[in-house]
């Protein structure tokens, strides 16, 4: 998306419709609304491939057997971690295929441990019950491994939300953007079932870093993932328009990494590393962010409503936008 008031399709939408002038992502848009600090918190993500059709609680309304969609879903929150549903881009008929499936275990780093990335093919989904889930949480590279007999390292991949029966809004836009990236980076840009932030689609997450994107098109998914072999981000991702934050911590402190990173144009994925220093849990918390090479930022946030409001999701009322609003000190 080039602007935020762009609402023509991505190449190849036409097949796939338009939003309706009163979607919420189309109103958010307009309204040019800061995406910082929205990103869903996770310190680790399990991807599983579960083709057909989903339902709004894609890991129990699937093709997936529903027990093992709820452990998997439950393991992984109470962890600290989120889990989510994968399909290929393309037609998804409602039929159930049989047979072999892929798995990411993503752990989006922390101060000590870099970001890494493990995929794992899967005879059946009852296999992933088999995972540590304990280890890829501890960011345990080699302890991940050794529960997958087959598992590799994996170049980043790109995971964008598609699930119409949580929003309309993932659908009808970010269908069109996974096939358009997906066709530049086959095997690399999946459709997946919940990434939160309908009114920002299309949204995406990066992995393993965990970084959440939003009102991607085509090329510029296709450029997250060119930039993210190299460690990066592209620059046009930066600032409040597709900058959602990283997912490995809270709100304030993903809103202030990403305003530090664009004021800075730091494009490196693990340059930076942002903690809570007072407020936590409050409106007007302040954050230190540290560069790997030694300098830091002290950003005060502001919770603050914007004097109007916006549905945060298609089919609900409209609410008070609230963003947050960071100041270097």
């Amino acid at each position: 998306m080039t602007t935020h008031g762009d609402m023509s399709p991505a190449p190849g939408a036409g097949a796939h419709g338009h939003s309706s002038p009163g979607a919420c992502s189309v109103g958010h848009a307009l309204a040019a609304t800061s995406a910082y600090g929205t990103a869903p918190q996770a310190r680790f993500w399990l991807a599983l491939e579960q083709s057909g059709p989903w339902g709004r609680d894609a890991a129990v309304e699937s093709h997936l057997p529903v027990a093992v969609g709820r452990r998997l879903s439950e393991e992984c929150a109470s962890l600290g971690g989120r889990f989510a549903l994968l399909r290929r881009p393309g037609t998804h008929p409602d039929r159930h295929r049989p047979g072999g499936r892929t798995a990411y275990l993503a752990f989006c780093g922390s101060a000590r441990t870099p970001p890494w990335l493990l995929s794992v093919r899967l005879h059946s989904a009852e296999e992933a019950l088999a995972l540590d889930l304990a280890a890829l949480a501890r960011g345990a590279l080699d302890d991940s491994a050794a529960h997958a007999s087959n598992a590799r390292t994996s170049p980043p991949v790109l995971l964008v939300c598609t699930n119409g029966r949580r929003d309309v809004c993932c659908a009808v836009r970010g269908r069109p953007v996974a096939l358009g990236a997906g066709a530049q980076h086959p095997g690399r840009v999946w459709e997946a079932s919940h990434t939160g932030g309908h009114r920002f689609a299309p949204t995406a997450v990066l992995l393993p870093h965990g970084r959440m994107l939003a009102r991607l098109d085509g090329p510029l998914a296709a450029a997250v993932l060119d930039e993210a072999d190299r460690g990066h981000l592209p620059a046009a991702a930066l600032g409040p328009v597709h900058d959602r934050g990283w997912s490995a911590v809270v709100p304030a402190a993903q809103a202030a990494e990403s305003h530090v990173r664009a004021q800075t144009g730091e494009t490196s994925l693990t340059a930076l590393l942002a903690h809570e220093l007072a407020g936590e849990g409050t409106p007007t918390p302040l954050v230190r962010v540290e560069h790997a090479d030694g300098r830091y930022w002290t950003v005060a946030l502001e919770r603050r409503e914007q004097g109007f409001s916006l549905p945060d999701s298609c089919g609900k009322a409209a609410i008070p936008v609230q963003q947050w609003e960071p100041l270097l000190r």
